[in-house]
């Protein structure tokens, strides 16, 4: 028998109803394929991210072991206030209380040497995870989650940055024989130290003794700021934000040389007070 209209009417309802119905359906699989996707992509970016740090710190301390045994036993015999001074000065890449008068090239060898132990000083990974938790706590990148895991990604991008920055400074200080150490400048009056050392930020010694502007600096910490955006969320990913990081790290390394060219005064302040109570205290004299 043909379908009457009330039987073509009924279907017509069951299709107006069910089509919708099944077209949510494929929309809500094709999203959750889609967050699926990003999920994995952003996992295997931050497994990049944090095997990039691992393999350049575990390449960093390789060679760093097959240093030489004497220097081996003399950093041994150290007591834990001079190994950390030498940790600081070798974090902050000082030249200890070297005078720039008194400043003598270094050969490959010893540039090598200084490179590998300030891949592995530990200050440098105190430091990355201080800043980790900066970021952390500013919720930035805003896509990195809170918790351990996101801690872990802040962490590891960080030390990724810090990493090529120091091993294009090292590469590049070799090519052009450039020194970028911190050497103190025997000046007098405040006003000229405090000259050389905004100035230390943006130069460094070649061979000769003479200053010139650090291309390996420079370009170190460009390539810090511009290459980490391979691996950086959409929200820090831009050219802009590499010239904003490169921005705020130069203008840190220039503010720290006036730290350096002031730090050994205040070490050699803190030092003396403490002999001389240190003597007071032997002989029984009071303290001033």
């Amino acid at each position: 028998m043909p379908a009457g209209p009330r039987s073509t009417c009924f279907w017509q309802n069951i299709q107006f109803i069910c089509g919708p119905v099944s077209e949510k359906k494929e929309v809500r699989r094709a999203a959750t394929n889609i967050r699926a996707r990003k999920v994995t992509e952003h996992r295997l970016t931050v497994t990049q991210i944090a095997g990039i740090a691992c393999l350049l710190v575990m390449v960093s301390a390789l060679p760093a072991r097959a240093q030489s045994s004497d220097s081996s036993s003399e950093e041994q015999s150290q007591n834990p206030v001079s190994r950390g001074a030498n940790y600081l000065l070798n974090y902050l890449n000082m030249a200890g209380a070297t005078k720039a008068s008194q400043f003598r090239p270094m050969d490959q060898q010893e540039r090598t040497h200084l490179y590998f132990k300030t891949m592995i000083n530990p200050l440098g990974f105190i430091k990355a995870g201080f800043s980790a938790g900066l970021d952390q706590w500013s919720d930035k990148p805003a896509e990195w989650e809170q918790g351990a895991s996101g801690y872990g990604k802040r962490y590891a991008n960080i030390l990724g940055q810090y990493s090529i920055q120091r091993t294009v400074t090292f590469g590049l200080s070799s090519v052009f024989h450039e020194d970028n150490r911190y050497f103190n400048s025997g000046k007098l009056g405040v006003w000229a130290r405090l000259g050389y050392g905004l100035s230390s930020g943006l130069l460094a010694r070649h061979d000769d003794g003479s200053l010139h502007f650090s291309i390996s600096q420079t370009g170190g910490v460009a390539a810090g700021a511009f290459i980490s955006r391979s691996w950086l969320p959409h929200s820090e990913n831009s050219a802009g934000d590499a010239a904003v990081s490169f921005g705020i790290t130069m203008g840190s390394n220039i503010g720290f040389g006036v730290v350096k060219e002031f730090l050994p005064d205040l070490a050699r302040a803190i030092t003396g007070k403490m002999r001389k109570a240190d003597k007071n205290f032997h002989t029984g004299c009071p303290a001033d």
